[in-house]
């Protein structure tokens, strides 16, 4: 069953898509993972649907996967990546555009840098704070986050894990636009709307997506390698997840 923590609303072929967790600044817990995935996946083969607008309850976009949620723990090689966000968004074959109203941090930046391209909010933010709570990106963020702002940045962002107001954001590649935060979503569909209803654009992203593919795989091989090397302690994830948070 559905767990109501992404909603949907379909206006004039256009489906937005919001995560809706406020109160946990929509961190995703795997029942959200699972919900936004089948969400998606409904979307992109529904004929009626010829874009997606994916977008967050008020006041942030996504911070990254929920470290309260112990579910999606407990079989870390299973659980935790069965339902993967970032990979059903690459999968699409319609646009999506991410309308990023506030924090867009770490998993939640890889859902964002997976979608077809984002509009900020002048609200947003943006960082990947992984290294922060002591684990390695496992969505393709290494291949993502360079292709977006370059290989020194996208070192410097990851190491550093300082967060990128949406001023910068633009003017680094990492978003297309910045817009006022009560015109986000009138401008993302208004921008959505100039995406002509023609087969070539499936044609066309799909050429995009082969190439970024052949461009993630390596790096999201090397991404799970690492994280499989890596001993994880949930406990201790935990507490850096809320002295982030804490600092956010």
């Amino acid at each position: 069953m559905p767990s109501g923590l992404v909603r949907t609303f379909d206006d004039d072929g256009i489906r937005t898509v919001t995560l809706h967790r406020p109160e946990k600044r929509n961190a995703l817990s795997r029942a959200m993972q699972v919900d936004l995935c089948d969400v998606l996946a409904a979307a992109d083969q529904d004929a009626a649907v010829r874009a997606v607008v994916l977008t967050g309850t008020d006041p942030a976009f996504c911070a990254g996967l929920d470290f309260t949620d112990r579910d999606q723990f407990a079989d870390r090689y299973g659980n935790q990546f069965r339902h993967h966000p970032a990979r059903a968004l690459r999968a699409m074959t319609k646009p999506v555009v991410c309308a990023v109203n506030g924090a867009c941090v770490s998993g939640g930046l890889e859902v964002a840098l997976s979608a077809s391209f984002i509009v900020a909010s002048d609200r947003a933010s943006f960082a990947d704070t992984h290294a922060r709570l002591g684990v390695v990106p496992t969505w393709g963020l290494t291949a993502l986050l360079p292709r977006a702002v370059g290989v020194r940045r996208a070192r410097e962002l990851s190491v550093t894990g300082r967060t990128v107001p949406a001023a910068e954001a633009a003017a680094i590649g990492l978003a297309n636009h910045v817009v006022p935060h009560e015109q986000l979503l009138a401008f993302t569909h208004a921008l959505v709307r100039q995406v002509p209803a023609t087969t070539a654009v499936r044609d066309v992203l799909r050429l995009y997506d082969r190439a970024e593919a052949a461009a993630v795989a390596a790096p999201l091989e090397m991404e799970w390698a690492a994280m499989l090397d890596r001993p994880f302690d949930a406990e201790a994830f935990a507490a850096a997840g809320r002295d982030v948070a804490r600092r956010s």
